[in-house]
């Protein structure tokens, strides 16, 4: 098992809490993001990850100044890196840094086995390896932009919306690969929608799991297409990504359940597929701009 997110991440820099959201979306790997914070300095070096064909792409939450970062065994570089850059790791280096200040970072977890995958739904040859400086920091928009996207999900995994979650990490796999791996797609004929039997399912599928929500690879599979090729045929043929279309739906099944004056506003988020009364608020005053009592109470005058 991989020491390079969730828990057995937080062990290497001796955190005990450290939340981890995680996508199954691609048939042959996870791609994870971890979030690593302690406020108290180590003083040492972290405990070296185990050595595996995977990539880490820290995202830096905060400034970290004088970063000493080490590749087998030795000292690669003594660098400032800033709040929103990312640094690039080869896990095959055996990285490691001296923890001797407050540190919050995501970290991306990209294995071979991923990348490989994403070239392949992409129609691209294989990357070979990243092109990067070791120890580093890049200002990259992009991974800095998607980070925080799931900052909200990483702070309340139960939250989570998984669609989204897995349109997000595969958004950040295909950018490292396209970045810093050199993938470029092969020419192919422009891709269509959904054919209507597809959108028929794919909509029976979500509306299904409204109350508790759907893999991505899954809504995919019964479509017989691949995630990616999904996911733009779905955006194509309806206006929006997946994720949002269920989003959607839950907010109109909710003003449903608001005309039932039976059911408290925790029912109506339970009914819904919100995880409870605040985050059916939030979405929902969002999506109508008020908040679903004020919703309800209108619907009484």
């Amino acid at each position: 098992m991989t020491e390079a997110y969730g828990q057995r991440l937080a062990e290497r820099f001796r955190v005990e809490n450290a939340p981890v959201i995680v996508t199954h979306a691609l048939r042959t790997a996870d791609i994870a993001v971890t979030e690593i914070r302690c406020d108290s300095p180590l003083l040492e070096m972290c405990n070296p990850i185990q050595y595996e064909d995977a990539f880490l792409v820290g995202l830096y939450l905060r400034d970290f100044p004088n970063r000493e970062y080490w590749e087998r065994g030795r000292r690669a570089s003594v660098c400032d890196i800033r709040a929103g850059e990312s640094c690039l790791h080869d896990l095959k280096r055996v990285p490691t840094v001296l923890f001797d200040k407050p540190y919050h970072s995501l970290a991306f977890y990209l294995p071979r086995a991923a990348l490989d995958a994403i070239a392949d739904e992409a129609n691209a040859p294989r990357i070979c390896d990243l092109s990067y400086e070791p120890g580093a920091g890049v200002n990259d928009v992009t991974i800095s932009g998607l980070g925080s996207l799931l900052l909200p999900a990483l702070n309340h995994p139960d939250q989570a919306n998984q669609l989204f979650v897995d349109h997000v990490l595969l958004a950040v796999g295909a950018h490292v690969a396209h970045t810093y791996g050199g993938m470029r797609p092969m020419s192919r004929p422009a891709r269509g929608g959904l054919t209507p039997w597809q959108e028929r399912r794919a909509r029976e599928i979500l509306q299904a799991n409204i109350k508790h929500g759907v893999a991505l690879k899954e809504v995919a599979r019964e479509c017989g297409l691949s995630v990616g090729y999904f996911s733009h045929a779905f955006r194509r043929t309806l206006g929006v990504a997946p994720h949002k279309w269920l989003t959607e739906q839950r907010v109109e099944l909710s003003k449903e359940k608001l005309r039932d004056d039976g059911l408290s506003l925790s029912d109506v988020a339970a009914e819904c597929g919100f995880s409870d009364q605040s985050h059916l608020t939030r979405i929902f005053r969002q999506a109508v701009g008020v908040s679903p009592g004020a919703w309800r109470r209108a619907l009484q005058r």
